[in-house]
């Protein structure tokens, strides 16, 4: 079956004009930033029919003429086709706000081609950056990207209108929903549970560093966080382990767990940079090295003379990077030098988490698995 991109115009292919919101001489033409590269990769490496949705207030009449509307216009279409960017189709609704037509967005009157059974629509996307492009999904039964300023102003407007689960991602900007429609999204959960502890972890490789973390451990908690807030991770972990017996079963399960969702959100490890390295934190000197190569190996140089920071014991610090390097089949190399043991062990998390950073970026317009083997 087919499937298709509905691309708003105005804010998502050109800059939409900010007094009166209309695109109606060539002065006013701008176009989004990254635009023309991404939607010639994404027409190049994929199938979607390209169709330009677009409210237009008033065309045709005095408010808005059609002579003025139409050289912007075909001025944006033949850029596009100099790109190699042509459109499948172009719908423009003319209508005001007020008239409240069906062919309006987010009404699907413009839509009936689309919707006879000949499209898969739940497989297409309607990318605009409006709460009402998300709303135009909804109602045909595709998907949405919201193209916003920020990942959180987005989010928030979402929430508003109860429209999370239609999004499939929020984007600011076209590299990011090339590399969404391209390579796909790095989003995994894993549940894990034993005898010992219930473990359930989420992890989004290009989130914007949201931890939401409940270990039962207060200061592993601190430092799971400082995990996701500093690798650009989104992170959610709750761990419920017999901490009435001790701390080791709920830290080394949360380790083997955490690992287990970064190789499986890291797939073939196509286009990433697979190698990090990095911190100074106050008194303290830390280092990570890591290789996300396939291989599993620990060197550990640091050493802690208190049994306890906070209410995690000291031994475990060693043990909970053994289990994660395992579980995520991750060449890891540890260091750390220093006075206070506190610093010391949450500049070792920092690296850590900027290690990864480094390591998990992706490059969609690169696409090769980093290794002369050919597969990790």
């Amino acid at each position: 079956m087919k499937k298709a991109l509905f691309i708003d115009r105005d804010g998502t292919l050109v800059v939409e004009p900010p007094v009166d919101y209309q695109l109606d001489s060539l002065e006013k033409l701008e176009f989004m930033p990254k635009v023309f590269r991404n939607l010639s990769l994404i027409r190049e490496r994929l199938d979607y029919e390209f169709v330009i949705v677009s409210n237009q207030d008033g065309l045709g009449t005095d408010s808005f003429p059609t002579e003025t509307f139409l050289p912007p216009q075909n001025k944006m279409l033949q850029a596009f086709k100099n790109e190699g960017v042509e459109f499948d189709d172009i719908l423009i609704d003319p209508s005001f706000p007020h008239e409240n037509k069906p062919t309006r967005k987010p009404g699907t009157g413009m839509m009936g081609k689309y919707m006879t059974g000949e499209y898969n629509l739940a497989e297409s996307y309607v990318i605009g950056d409006r709460v009402t492009d998300v709303m135009l999904a909804k109602n045909l039964g595709a998907k949405a990207i919201l193209l916003a300023p920020t990942k959180e102003e987005g989010e928030a407007k979402l929430k508003e209108k109860n429209l999370e689960e239609v999004c499939s991602l929020v984007a600011t900007s076209w590299d990011q929903i090339s590399a969404y429609l391209i390579a796909g999204e790095r989003v995994v959960e894993v549940s894990r549970k034993t005898s010992e502890t219930d473990i359930y972890v989420k992890i989004n490789l290009d989130g914007t560093g949201k931890s939401s973390v409940s270990t039962g451990l207060s200061f592993f908690d601190h430092m799971l966080d400082q995990l996701g807030r500093h690798s650009g991770m989104d992170v959610t972990i709750v761990t419920k382990g017999d901490l009435n017996v001790d701390e080791h079963h709920t830290i080394e399960d949360t380790g083997i767990a955490i690992g287990e969702a970064l190789r499986k959100a890291l797939g073939d490890k196509r286009g990433i940079n697979r190698y990090g390295f990095y911190l100074p934190m106050d008194d303290s000197l830390c280092s990570v090295a890591l290789d996300f190569g396939g291989r599993a190996w620990l060197v550990w140089d640091a050493e802690f003379k208190r049994e306890y920071v906070g209410d995690m014991p000291t031994e475990m610090f060693m043990h909970f990077f053994k289990s994660l390097s395992d579980s995520a089949a991750m060449n890891l190399n540890i260091k750390a030098e220093g006075v206070n043991e506190h610093h010391k062990i949450e500049g070792i998390f920092k690296a850590f988490a900027r290690a990864i950073k480094m390591a998990i970026t992706r490059d969609v317009l690169n696409g090769v698995i980093p290794s002369s083997k050919g597969v990790i």
